[in-house]
This record gives structure tokens, C-alpha cells and sequence, in this order.
């Protein structure tokens, strides 16, 4: 094959072009993938939050957090003091680590006699984060009769660390951090105030009997104004003075934790403090915290807040028969009208990205729903006029959706086709939490029918693979039998990307492309996206396409300090290497694990495909969209892997990156 010859402007590209980051600088390259961008809340939010897991272990009972007028921020506590002698294996202070190296802390040892049982921090970026993106940080100890000072500039050590005797009007022990936020990395180097002061009131609210402070030094004046919160009530005070409207009943609360009797395989302290008020009317107040984190984008502990009290209420009103003929309950016509604060503590938090605001961990869903929902059937069940006077708010929430879905269905008129007699429809027909799964063999589809949500999710189990779509005129698609129950399931027509389509009949919100996680399945997703893309384009644009994540393995992991036997599912090779490598790290004995693949989809039982693939609160579900390719673009890379007069194309193609492919067989 021939070589582009090369212009003498090209740079040349060998050995000497790869370059290696080293320390902090991936930081510096691209802090947006560490952190917030737009202000430095969240790099002196990590400093805050190592103030506050000093509370949180019982260490600390006072976080004082000034704003200078220069522009610094500094976090003074009262907890035991970052250690500041040479590190066993690195031979360096552990303080300079802890603000130099990334992934580097205390919070990683969980087990019995950790430093941290309980932390927010597990990813172990936090200050030194604060560090990289900083003109200037100072870090002064308090420990062991010692006084330890050093300082750095840009991540770098400006001035090494130095140790004095304490003197008699040194505090005993504690840590204070000075920063200065470097503003070329933020596109304002302003503190959003209100952000800031929400921040630490909710740490107090979450840490009874510690007292947050914040002192904001005015410019050029000898004047400061100071701030203090002190909850000793909790949950409880803080929702009352945040609720927009009265609540329709008084406020249900509780809190429980595991201890080690508990059989539900949580370890010991895992559990969640909760209060919920349900309003009428108003904006919904809604926080969630993990170890005190602030999890403003949900997860799975608010799925779990959320079912416990669907299960409960639902429960309560099928018990006292209060349900109208006609009406059908969703776990949204009980949480629309919540308005609650959530403190979960979990063992070994796992966050969405760095800046942690969503809560991914599979067993905090369970962990919370499995405390809640005992606690509010009790409840109701004492409290049987209140009990009633909820139900009727959560059925006039039903009624409501449910008239709305209705007048959608009326305009769509009379003259539908006939749905196809292998799909498995929902009940539901509001267009906003319906999903339609394409599955991959009539095994799979038999599970994925026994697993799903009756309520929301349909399955159109497709036999074999999907006729190549790419250079099928649109009135040759439907002598093409799958293809035409697949149109006439979703209630689209096909069209073209100039077209504007009748998409009033659409009847799914959502349409997955689920198949086995191996090469056939793959063809078959590229097939099924192949269709969407070239007859049914709008439905790509408007974000309605999603392909299904199933795992490839499962591990069945013992029990491990003061982690139960769990199970744990790995999407491909290089999770299932991390799994382990963290199962090594909580102290299970090599081999003591079993690993299972799954060869296919049909493999799975219903419940292991509900877990895994179905359940919208611990699946992992891609939207598909055009991405860094404009439409112009993706035609011409489908034309060569779709095409049928493209076999040099394609042969270029896998000549060019065959090396990189790994064959599955």
C-alpha cells in the first residue's frame, strides 16, 4: 500500500512524541476533569470536607472557614492533625503526599481499624486537587505536642516543611489550610457566597453539636463579618426552616444503622439518617448527602429513599383498599410531592466523576430502601388518619398523570396499526417513563420479560439479525418482518433527515437497543443503530435511542473485614481487573473469589438482568447521539462500514486499526 509522502511542515511523530504527566500536572492540563471550573467551590470544598470526616470519626467539634479580603480561603479544625513524619515506603512527609501526589490519603484502608471507616473521600484527588490549581498553599499542623509548617506554589513545594515544639498557647491538635485559588483555571475567581454558606450550614445540620463557622474579611476595611450554625435537632430543624409550604402531614424522620447482628449483609455502621415532609404545593426541597458529601445530582441512596417509601405508601393504601378502580400507582406519585433531607453512610462510597456529585454504589439503593420502608409502614400504621390523609395526595398525583397521558392518547387518534404479536407492551401510557428494550434472542426476551417494570417497560424480543438497512429504499423496509414490528412498536414512520416526521404517535421515551455483550451482539447493535440512523434519524436528534451496558462478568466475592459476600458485575476485561484488584485491597484472599462470564443475555436470570441491565437505578444506559461527527460525517463513516460497494474502504480500514482489535472467540 502506498505512503503519504510527508510535508516538511508535519512535525514528526516517534518515540520522543509521547509525553508522560507526572505528579499534579494532569490537574493543570485539564481541570475539568477533576473538578469544577466555573468558581473554586469545590477545590476549597475538599479542603472543608477533610475538616468534616475529621467530625464525622469523632475527632472534631469545630470547623472555622475564613474568607480573606486577598482572595485566600482558609479551613481551620480541631480533629487530630494530618501526620507529618516520613512515610515507611516513600521516605517523604506524609503531609507533603497528601497535598502532592494524587490518590493518595487515609480514606482508601476501610477495614477494621481504619483511619476513616466513614469518609466522603475515596478517589483520593481531594486537596492535592486544591494544591495543583492554587498560586499559593499553606498547611500548618497541630499534633503530638508539634507544631509542622510547610507551603507550596502550584503544586510544588515553595517552602519544606518545618517542625517546632508546641508552645502553651497552641491548640492541642488540629489542621489548618490556607489557599489561594490561581484564577487562570476559573472562569470567576469569585466564592459564590450563597453556595458557600448552604455548604456549611448543611455540614452542621449533618454533624449534631459541631459548630461550622465563616468569617468574610471586608477589603480594605479592619472589619469582618462573621457567620456560626450549631444544629443540635438535625434533619429535622433544617427541613423545617427550608420547606416553601406546609407540610400535608407532620414530618416523618427516622435514622438506623447496621450493627453486627444485622443479617442483610451491610457492614457494620452503614445505614442512613432520613426526614421527609410531603407539601401540596411549592418546590420541592431535596438534599442528599454520603458521608457528608453533598450529592446534588442524586443516586442510587435517593432510589432508595424513593422505593422505601413507594413500597410503604403503596403497601398502606392496598391494605385499607383506598384505591379507585382505574388507578394505578408509580413510585414518582409518592416522590413528586416529597420533600426531604437525606444523610446515608456508606462504607466504600462510589461517585460519578470526581467531583462526586451523583452516588453510583449499587447496594446503597437497598441499604436505604431496606431502612426506610419498615420504618414508614410502622408509622403509618400507628398514624392511620394521617396515613389516609397522604394517600389521597398521592392518588390525586396519579390521577392527574394519568389525564394527562390520556388527552396525548386522544390525539393520536383511532387508526393505529396493530402492535406486533411478540411485543411485550407496558401499562403505562405516559410517553415520559415508558421504554421500549430491542432484545437480542427469545432466551433473553423471556428473562427480560419476567425481570422488567410491568408498569413502564416493553420488550420486542428481534429473532436473528436485522436486515442491513443502509441502502434499503424506505417503502422496501417494511417486506423486511422485524424491521416492521420494530416501526410499528415505536409508532414512527420512517424518514429522512430533512423530513419532519408525525412523531405524535411515538409511543416510548426511550428505545434501548439491548443485546449480548460479544461480538454478534455488537454486529447487532451496529445493525439496529445502522436503521435508526438512516430511517429514523429525528429519533437519534432528539435523544430517544439508548444502547443497554450488560455486564460480561460476575464476581462472587466472600466476605472481607468489615465487607459482606457480595456479588459484584463487571462490564468488560478491564473492570473486572479493577474488581479484583480492590477485592485484593479489602484483604480477600486470592482465589477466594469465583468469576462467572456470561456468554449471552439469555444466561441471565430475571433477576440478574433487572439488577444489571433493566433497572433504571443501577443500569448504565449510553444515549446515542452524533457526537464529535457532524451528520455529513457519519454518513460518510456508515457508507464505508455499511455499504456494499465499500469493501476497499472497509479492507482500509481494518488494515489501518486491525491491530487494536481484540477478537472474542
Amino acid at each position: 500500500m502506498a505512503t503519504k509522502p510527508q510535508n516538511k511542515g508535519d512535525a514528526a511523530y516517534g518515540e520522543a512524541s509521547i509525553r508522560v504527566l507526572k505528579g499534579l500536572e494532569p490537574v493543570k492540563q485539564r481541570p475539568g476533569m477533576y473538578t469544577r471550573t466555573d468558581n473554586p467551590l469545590h477545590v476549597i470544598q475538599e479542603v472543608i470536607d477533610n475538616a468534616a470526616d475529621e467530625s464525622l470519626a469523632g475527632h472534631g467539634r469545630r470547623i472555622d472557614v475564613t474568607v480573606h479580603a486577598d482572595g485566600s480561603v482558609s479551613v481551620q479544625d480541631d480533629g487530630r492533625g494530618i501526620p507529618f513524619g516520613l512515610h515507611p515506603e516513600e521516605k517523604v512527609p506524609v503531609v507533603e503526599i497528601v497535598f502532592t501526589r494524587l490518590h493518595a490519603g487515609g480514606k482508601f484502608d476501610k477495614g477494621a481499624g481504619g483511619a476513616y471507616s466513614f469518609s466522603g473521600g475515596l478517589h483520593g484527588v481531594g486537596v492535592s486537587v486544591t494544591n495543583a490549581l492554587a498560586k499559593r498553599l499553606e498547611v500548618a499542623v497541630w499534633r503530638d505536642g508539634q507544631v509542622a509548617e510547610l507551603a507550596f506554589a502550584g503544586g510544588d513545594v515553595a517552602e519544606p516543611l518545618k517542625t517546632r515544639r508546641a508552645s502553651s498557647g497552641d491548640r492541642k491538635s488540629g489542621t489548618t489550610v490556607r489557599a489561594w485559588p490561581d484564577p487562570k483555571y476559573f472562569e470567576s475567581a469569585d466564592l459564590p457566597k450563597a453556595e458557600l454558606i448552604h455548604l456549611l450550614r448543611s455540614k452542621a445540620v449533618l454533624m449534631p453539636g459541631v459548630t461550622v463557622t465563616l468569617t468574610t474579611e471586608k477589603s480594605g476595611r479592619h472589619e469582618e463579618e462573621r457567620q456560626s450554625w450549631t444544629y443540635q435537632g438535625g434533619l429535622r430543624d433544617y427541613l423545617m426552616q427550608t420547606l416553601t409550604a406546609d407540610p400535608v402531614i407532620p414530618l416523618f424522620e427516622g435514622e438506623h444503622y447496621a450493627d453486627r447482628g444485622e443479617t442483610e449483609n451491610f457492614a457494620e455502621g452503614e445505614g442512613a439518617a432520613w426526614c421527609v415532609a410531603f407539601t401540596e404545593e411549592g418546590t420541592p426541597v431535596r438534599e442528599s448527602y454520603v458521608n457528608l458529601i453533598p450529592t446534588v445530582a442524586g443516586g442510587t441512596h435517593e432510589s432508595g429513599l424513593k422505593d422505601g417509601l413507594f413500597g410503604a405508601v403503596k403497601g398502606f393504601i392496598d391494605l385499607h383498599s383506598l384505591l379507585p378502580k382505574g388507578v394505578k400507582l408509580m413510585p414518582e406519585d409518592v416522590f413528586s410531592r416529597a420533600n426531604f433531607v437525606l444523610s446515608a453512610k456508606v462504607l466504600d462510597p462510589q461517585f460519578q466523576g470526581q467531583i462526586k456529585e451523583r452516588l453510583n454504589s449499587r447496594d446503597a439503593l437497598r441499604l436505604v430502601s431496606t431502612y426506610v420502608k419498615p420504618a414508614m409502614e410502622l408509622w403509618l400504621n400507628q398514624h392511620v388518619d394521617l396515613g389516609k390523609k397522604l394517600a389521597e395526595l398521592v392518588i390525586r398525583q396519579a390521577q392527574t398523570r394519568q389525564r394527562a397521558s390520556q388527552k396525548v392518547e386522544k390525539r393520536k387518534g383511532s387508526g393505529v396499526a396493530v402492535l406486533p404479536g411478540k411485543l411485550t407492551d407496558c401499562e403505562s401510557r405516559d410517553l415520559l417513563h415508558n421504554e421500549l428494550f430491542l432484545v437480542e434472542g427469545d432466551s433473553a426476551g423471556g428473562s427480560a420479560k419476567m425481570g422488567r417494570d410491568k408498569e413502564t417497560q416493553a420488550i420486542l424480543p428481534l429473532r436473528g439479525k436485522v436486515l442491513n438497512a443502509w441502502e434499503v429504499e424506505r417503502d422496501r423496509l417494511f417486506a423486511n418482518n422485524e424491521i416492521h414490528d420494530i416501526a410499528v412498536a415505536i409508532g414512527v414512520d420512517p424518514h429522512g433527515p430533512n423530513d419532519e416526521p408525525d412523531l405524535s404517535g411515538l409511543r416510548y421515551g426511550k428505545i434501548c437497543i439491548l443485546s449480548d455483550a460479544d461480538v454478534d451482539g455488537s454486529h447487532i447493535q451496529v445493525l439496529l443503530l445502522t436503521l435508526f440512523f438512516r430511517h429514523f434519524p429525528k429519533l437519534i436528534e432528539r435523544g430517544r435511542i439508548h444502547v443497554a451496558k450488560p455486564p460480561l462478568f460476575r464476581v462472587d466475592a466472600p466476605a472481607r473485614g468489615k465487607k459482606p459476600a457480595a456479588k459484584i458485575y463487571a462490564l468488560d476485561e478491564g473492570e473486572l481487573s479493577a474488581a479484583l484488584d480492590k477485592l485484593r485491597k479489602e484483604g480477600a484472599r486470592e482465589g477466594s473469589w469465583s468469576i462467572s462470564r456470561f456468554k449471552g443475555l439469555g444466561e441471565m436470570n430475571a433477576e440478574q438482568l433487572w439488577d444489571t441491565t433493566l433497572n433504571p437505578d443501577t443500569r448504565r444506559l449510553l444515549q446515542v447521539a452524533f457526537g464529535a461527527l457532524d451528520f455529513a460525517g457519519t454518513v460518510e463513516s456508515l457508507t464505508k462500514l455499511m455499504g456494499k460497494g465499500e469493501a476497499q474502504a472497509r479492507r482500509e480500514l481494518m488494515e489501518l486499526h486491525g491491530d487494536a482489535v481484540e477478537v472474542d472467540v
